[in-house]
């Protein structure tokens, strides 16, 4: 299809904001497709105001917009927007998109770049494709109820003003393309002050032979970094920001947070440092003609401040005043290396007493060797140089400036990396082969001793013998200034030099502001927003400009930066070691978002040239690389504590899944062992602050040990749209995350608990990481509801051990269900900010029927299906019950002081019942609490019993503090209780034996949960015991913390659901929290090493 935007014309009826004509597909006479079919299929004609709206592509039209009568059911078409700068177009009457897609009419979209851009995208207009509700929904839905906020419409006049406001602004917006963006910043950058006053004194030191290596070492060094730099800087569209950008987009918030700030900040005190040689070569010209104003210290401080004044003013005027300058001070910069050049080739007899005598091979192959002198070494004049070969960012830290970052970062930085290399190469061959180390600069020291005078000078006619003893102001090691001797014209080596500090100086300034206004955006820093405001039309950072010429004036004005400059250094390096690493990190993660456009990188190379970064750092000042590290470690430490919420898809999130699928992948091929065991929850909970209690009950002994899920059940008569069930599950994760319980939140949609519940039970998990014990609140108010909920909770607990799952049951005496009371949690809430007058608090309300419930856990009914947002101003004042329910909800979220966990250890259900305590207690929450087990036993072996489960709990390697054998579970319960449990029996009896055998069979059916004559019977001792049960938790544990008890079973198909209910609800009743317990009776504990 043609990429040829339709075109609008004027008229139509004022009913329609337009209307579409259609364009004929028939061929013509000539069998060729009319002038407009070849544009496109289709054009929109009738538009109100051309004037006011410009082009369809303007306001986001989708480009092939078409109309077919036969198929359309109406000729009015809208645009709607979604109100986030997102735009639909649709036909008004039936809400349908109008399309033409391979010759038909269809909502279906083909591929489009618009339709992924971000919203905030500069390049265009972000379209949204029909989403998959819209193209495969009922034709009676809506298909834009999710898309527009709070259900309004743009008018016309809105939507063309906005559009015209995105086209006047991408219109005036000044862009750079490769070589006057990148190249020339880059290489005005690398070339420093270093190559005209200290690549001489380098080579005299060092020789020519290891000036080259000096030179090719921090030549790999800034080329790795720079086919690093193009690599993550092709992969995606690159917005302003820099090092800073490129690192956070890649490694993250932490990484990028702590490296932009030290380097904007670096940037900052850069501009002090070249702005200061400036001024000392100014200083030192005015010193030789004897016109210093004041004295040497304080003429710097005066005309540094004055240099950085002017070049703020530039700086302020714009991008584009500032990019001339440095067109100006690059043609002075290349003038005076040329200037150099030609020089070196014009040899007089007035230079050869300072040293210089044109090329001579004597003179190269005597400066070919080192001649360290003054306890220098190879390493401090790597360390002197490799600042020279920095500044390689300069282009990429106005990638926001740029018309192309993609296409011209690389080959920017690349070539001006290439160039300069080759520039520093040059001069350190035509130092070394035309100028001696030492001169005397007198024409006396002509060579009388032919046998002693052996230096390449005696060949050439002069003995500078004398210099060995030190003295002599000429030649390599003792002239700075020897280039300017060399030159053709003396005067524009001074001004070569001045142009090289300049054009560092204005770099510098620029980027600064640009990657701290990028960093300030993200907001990752507290209180740094307002330098994020950008003014004019190139968005340009006037408050960073100020920030950073007040931290230049400061250095400026110490005037001394032989200490700071390696921790400069050092922060630029630092920052080139992030950049190698995030494109080894995410080329490690093998993320399928990781696919740049630059294929000449290697994740191993990009690795070595991160770890040759941190060797550099060490190389140039160990005390200034161990600062360096020590300030990204505490402003890492920092972000990673504050969290940011940010989420920009970073190599790391990609590594951590890549390794969590490694692993789990892993555990499918160990089998289980017994050893390993770990209590792994479904915890059916419901919303999770609706029973917080349960879940921070169970959190204190998964915590750091096993899987938590807290799974929800949802019953609705509507079930929500997708957005709603996404921001819903957001915000549920949201609360768990910042109760710090550790846990996964899931629901599913059911008709029932039961049947949800086995959904759950089957599906939840991945691999080894599946839950193998299911956990419920007690039904609390069973006994007030319908019965044929009691039937499904019972059965629930059979489905458990069926699918071989432990069961644990909590009850409070209080309940756990806290839904019903409105503003009971204050966590857990919305994403848009509150109305005045009010806070806004996000709760699960269940209907009244229910509202005392524990006994569905995860039931929600029509009357809840979604949580609801309530004024916190208008909650009703709370009843005692509910002021007792809340505390209650709240009694394992603090600290446990000293007490007992008593577990009843009844039946050997292979450990849980004793693991789960033995977990409790070794957290901190219930580290003071100490474990007392329960154990049945008979009257006349109590002291045998006592003695046998100490030996097993010692082996175990589990800690108690007393074991009671309890010989008189089996006497019989008192009288008042027997009849307690009879009058809580009497209303679900089945009374068989007063009705028709057939009557009663019809009932049963009708009814399963009815207790039997003869069930009762049968059950009689069970029945007993439980009241027994009772009494002695009364009796024993009345104090305790929390009662683990076993839970007692139920033989499927034999008890009835009515009877189990009442046994769980006797021996459960008046007592501290309990817990029961039931594993699936394999073994979890061992004394095997």
């Amino acid at each position: 299809m043609s990429g040829q935007k339709p075109s609008l014309k004027s008229g139509g009826s004022p009913q329609s904001r337009f209307q579409v004509d259609v364009v004929t597909e028939a061929s013509s006479a000539d069998g060729s497709k009319p002038p407009e079919e070849a544009r496109s299929r289709s054009r929109v004609v009738g538009f109100l105001d051309t004037g006011a709206l410009g082009s369809a592509m303007d306001i986001g039209l989708p480009p092939d917009v078409s109309y077919d009568p036969d198929t359309a059911r109406s000729d009015s078409v809208s645009l709607h927007s979604t109100g986030t700068g997102h735009t639909h177009v649709s036909d008004s009457h039936s809400n349908t998109y109008y399309m033409r897609t391979f010759g038909h009419n269809t909502i279906d979209a083909v591929p489009n770049i618009d339709f992924y851009r971000h919203t905030a995208a500069t390049l265009g207009e972000k379209l949204i494709r029909p989403s998959l509700s819209e193209l495969h929904d009922e034709l009676d839905k809506d298909p834009f109820e999710d898309g527009l906020a709070n259900g309004e419409e743009p008018s016309a006049a809105e939507e063309a003003a906005a559009a015209l406001r995105a086209k006047e602004a991408k219109g005036g917006t000044v862009k750079f393309g490769w070589v006057k963006g990148v190249l020339i910043r880059c290489m005005l950058n690398i070339w420093g002050v270093m190559l005209f006053i200290r690549m001489s004194w380098i080579v005299g030191q060092a020789g020519i032979g290891l000036t080259i290596a000096i030179i090719l070492m921090a030549t790999v060094v800034t080329t790795i970094t720079g086919l690093s730099t193009s690599a993550i800087a092709t992969n995606g569209f690159v917005r302003g920001g820099g090092a800073y950008y490129l690192i956070s987009r890649s490694l993250g918030p932490e990484f990028g947070g702590s490296i932009g700030l030290i380097f904007a900040f670096a940037n900052a005190v850069a501009v002090a440092m070249y702005v200061v040689g400036f001024a000392e070569t100014v200083v030192e010209m005015l010193s030789d003609v004897d016109a210093l104003m004041t004295d040497e210290l304080n003429d710097i401080r005066i005309v540094g401040t004055l240099t950085v004044i002017l070049l703020l003013g530039i700086s302020v005027a714009g991008m584009e005043w500032e990019a001339k300058a440095q067109i100006v001070l690059l043609v002075i910069l290349l003038a005076a290396i040329a200037n150099y050049f030609i020089g070196s080739f014009i040899s007089t007899e007035s230079k050869e007493p300072k040293g210089f005598f044109g090329y001579q091979s004597a003179i190269f192959l005597e400066n070919l060797g080192p001649d360290f002198r003054d306890e220098e070494t190879f390493f401090s004049m790597f360390a002197i140089f490799f600042p020279a070969a920095t500044g390689i960012l300069a282009g990429a830290n106005i990638s926001g400036d740029l018309t192309d970052p993609q296409s011209a970062i690389p080959k920017g930085t690349l070539l001006a990396i290439l160039i300069t290399g080759i520039t520093y190469v040059g001069i350190t061959i035509s130092a070394g082969s035309c100028i001696v180390r030492d001169a005397t600069g007198d024409h006396n020291d002509t060579v009388i001793d032919t046998v002693n005078c052996t230096d390449a000078a005696c060949t050439l006619g002069y003995d500078f013998s004398i210099c060995k003893e030190g003295g002599c102001q000429y030649g390599l090691i003792n002239d700075f200034q020897v280039l300017g001797l060399v030159s053709g014209f003396g005067p524009l080596i001074s001004a070569g030099i001045f142009s090289a500090t300049l054009s560092s100086a204005l770099a510098s300034l620029v980027s600064a502001p640009k990657v701290f206004q990028a960093l300030c955006k993200d907001n990752i820093y507290p209180g740094l927003g307002v330098f994020a405001k950008g003014y004019g039309k190139n968005n340009e950072p006037l408050r960073g400009y100020v920030l950073t010429f007040c931290i230049g004036l400061a250095f400026i004005l110490i005037a001394e930066l032989n200490v700071i400059a390696p921790i400069i250094s050092n922060f630029f390096l630092a920052s080139y070691a992030l950049i190698n690493f995030s494109v080894f990190h995410a080329s490690l993660a093998n993320s399928p978002g990781w696919r740049p456009s630059f294929k000449y990188y290697n994740k191993w190379v990009s690795l070595a040239g991160a770890i040759l970064c941190c060797v550099v750092m060490f190389v140039i000042n160990w005390w200034a690389a161990l600062v360096t590290l020590l300030i990204v470690l505490a402003l890492y430490i920092y972000v990673s504590y504050k969290k940011p919420d940010v989420n920009w898809g970073s190599s790391t999130q990609a590594l951590i899944y890549n390794q969590a699928l490694t692993h789990c992948l892993n555990l499918t091929g160990v089998e289980d062992h017994v050893k390993n065991f770990r209590p792994q929850c479904l915890v059916l909970a419901g919303y999770p602050n609706s029973r917080p209690a349960l879940l921070q009950l169970v959190n204190s002994f998964t915590k750091n040990v096993g899987l938590m899920v807290c799974a929800h059940v949802r019953m609705v008569t509507r079930r929500p749209n997708l957005k709603e069930l996404s921001q819903e599950h957001g915000r549920c994760q949201r609360w768990l995350n910042k109760k710090r319980i550790k846990a996964f939140y899931t629901h599913v949609f059911s008709d029932n608990l039961r049947h949800g519940a086995q959904f759950l039970m089957q599906a939840v998990g991945l691999g080894r990481l599946k839950p193998n014990t299911l956990v419920m609140g007690f039904k609390n108010n069973w006994s007030d509801g319908d019965m044929r909920e009691v039937e499904i909770y019972i059965n629930t607990i059979h489905d458990a051990f069926d699918l071989q799952y432990g069961v644990v049951l909590l009850r409070l005496r209080d309940g756990l269900d806290v839904s019903h009371i409105q503003g009971q949690d204050e966590i857990i809430q919305s994403q848009e900010k509150p109305a005045p007058g009010g806070k806004d608090v996000l709760v699960s309300v269940v209907p009244t029927k229910d509202s005392d419930s524990d006994s569905c856990p995860s039931k929600t009914t029509s009357g809840q299906s979604s949580p609801l947002i309530v004024r916190a101003a208008d909650k009703c004042p709370l009843s005692l019950t509910e002021q007792r329910l809340l505390e209650a909800s709240q009694q394992f979220k603090k600290k446990q002081g000293k007490g007992t966990i008593d577990v009843w250890w009844l039946f050997d259900d292979g450990g849980l019942t004793l693991l789960i305590p033995f977990l409790l207690t070794n957290g901190s929450k219930w580290g003071d609490c100490r474990i007392r087990v329960f154990i049945g036993g008979k009257i006349n072996r109590i002291d045998h019993d006592r003695r046998a489960m100490a030996t097993l709990l010692s082996r175990f390697r589990i800690d108690f503090s007393d074991i009671h054998v309890l010989g008189d579970i089996n006497t019989k319960p008192k009288k008042h209780n027997k009849l307690s449990f009879r009058e809580l029996v009497e209303p679900y009896r089945l009374r068989e034996d007063d009705m028709e055998q057939e009557a009663a069979e019809r009932l049963k059916a009708q009814e399963p949960w009815r207790i039997t004559d003869n069930e009762l019977e049968l059950y009689k001792a069970k029945n007993n015991r439980q009241i027994r049960l009772n009494e002695l938790l009364k009796e024993h544990s009345a104090a305790a913390k929390l009662i683990v008890m076993s839970m007692p079973l139920a033989r499927k198909g034999t008890v009835s659901s009515a009877l189990y209910m009442c046994w769980l609800e006797t021996l459960s009743r008046d007592v501290p929290p309990l817990l029961l317990v039931r594993g699936n009776h394999q073994s979890v504990l061992t004394f095997y090493s």
